[in-house]
């Protein structure tokens, strides 16, 4: 069995919002992805001090943009899943469906 750590709930809510955007995928478009998919209002400063986290990990690598004239001239940091990212996902993936095989829930929940 490996020693790595799972990954948290929303670490992988977060390579899940990078993998959906694609090439598309900075701090707002993230943020919002994540509104709109899981109802999940997350503030700024959590989602980069996660993505931080995740970058020191090895599960994303991060490059800035160019400067935008609708952003008062700054660039956008974009974020993209590494290979190591991945096999982390599919490594948590993987245990959570064997969790779930055989469970079954009260169907009132």
């Amino acid at each position: 069995m490996s020693k790595d750590k799972f990954l948290g709930e929303f670490e992988q809510f977060l390579l899940l919002a990078i993998l959906k955007l694609g090439d598309s995928a900075y701090g707002s478009s993230i943020r919002q992805l994540l509104a709109e998919t899981i109802e999940r209002d997350v503030t700024i400063g959590a989602l980069y001090t996660t993505l931080e986290r995740l970058e020191s990990k090895g599960l994303v690598e991060s490059k800035m943009g160019e400067a935008t004239p609708e952003r008062g001239g700054r660039a956008k940091k974009y974020f993209k899943v590494t290979a190591h990212g991945q096999m982390a996902l599919k490594r948590s993936k993987d245990a959570l469906a064997n969790m779930w095989q055989d469970l079954a829930l009260l169907e009132s929940i």
